[in-house]
């Protein structure tokens, strides 16, 4: 079991933001997927989260820099937010692309 805070662009904040949400490891994120995660934060009305939440998670699973996800993955992950896929295609509810 990886502690949250171990992966790259997540602290102690993020570690307890996510346990509120009953995500307690890096294997659970992993299992969830950082959109699932940054909805059900948002679900939980956490103080203070942003997108870059949602950022420094898909960075930490692909283990990169959260400021170097590239523009179109950002794009992607906005419009899978928004409801739907990037091409306008609905997707199933906790279904998304996996990180490379």
């Amino acid at each position: 079991m990886t502690r949250l805070r171990e992966l790259r662009n997540l602290g102690p904040k993020s570690e307890q933001w996510l346990a509120l949400v009953d995500i307690r490891d890096a294997e659970q994120l992993l299992e969830v997927g950082p959109l699932e995660a940054y909805r059900r934060l948002q679900d939980a009305a956490v103080p203070g989260l942003s997108l870059n939440a949602l950022w420094a998670m898909e960075g930490a699973l692909a283990d990169i820099d959260w400021r170097h996800i590239p523009a179109e993955r950002k794009r992607e992950l906005l419009a899978e937010l928004a409801g739907g896929s990037p091409d306008g295609q609905s997707r199933e509810p906790g279904r998304m692309r996996p990180v490379s």
